[in-house]
């Protein structure tokens, strides 16, 4: 006699975790999740976050919070007054000095699998030191984006970022300043269970191939 109910329970428990988990409902806007950074949802989808903050009205893009509706593309311009002209395209801030971010061979090229394939994959040891590719400011330190692990974003300028992901443990937090081949994290685990790190630089929101900016070694 209690079946039915019960039934009827766990049904409804099912659709609302069907629609609590998904990252998106629109490919047009993301809800916010805890722990999420405005940094975090740029690099998800490969937008600026800068971007974000002004589709959004955001401000600073700091003041966040679960729940909230994103935009993920800019504002539709049906304005009926005319509308000004348009400001001069900031040119592309130079790339930094970039060094290596840990020892080890490219085992994934860019593009490449296992692993998102929007960075390469570097062979080594569980827990060998990971430094910072260049300086920067720390925007994202924590493990919230499927598929990266304990993941580092570092912010060099306007144009470029670089992140460090599969970190066993991260030695920096947001907001902090970092230099130049300062330690930032230790070596994990990456996929088919062996120490990587993955790496990546991003342009504009974009990965690049890091190979264009790492010196040969």
């Amino acid at each position: 006699m209690t079946v039915r109910p019960v039934l009827v329970l766990v049904l409804m428990m099912l659709t609302a975790c069907g629609t609590t988990t998904r990252w998106d409902h629109r490919s047009d806007q993301h809800i916010v999740r805890r722990g999420e950074t405005l940094y975090s949802i740029a690099f998800r989808y490969g937008k600026k976050a800068d971007d974000l903050a002004r589709w959004n009205r955001l401000g600073d893009g700091t003041l966040i919070h679960p729940g909230q509706v994103l935009r993920l593309t800019p504002p539709s311009g049906s304005v009926a007054r005319p509308a000004p002209r348009p400001l001069p395209e900031i040119p592309s801030v130079p790339p930094p000095d970039w060094r290596w971010p840990t020892n080890g061979r490219i085992n994934v090229e860019f593009g490449g699998s296992p692993g998102p394939g929007t960075g390469v994959l570097i062979d080594g040891r569980g827990g060998q030191a990971v430094y910072a590719a260049a300086p920067g400011t720390v925007v994202y330190a924590g493990s919230g984006l499927i598929g990266y692990g304990q993941l580092i974003i570092l912010k060099h300028n306007d144009t470029y970022l670089s992140a460090y992901g599969y970190n066993a443990s991260l030695l920096v937090r947001e907001g902090q300043t970092i230099r130049r081949g300062q330690q930032i994290a230790t070596m994990g685990e990456g996929p088919e269970r062996k120490p990587r790190l993955h790496f990546e630089i991003r342009r504009n929101g974009s990965p690049v191939n890091p190979r264009q900016y790492l010196p040969p070694r």
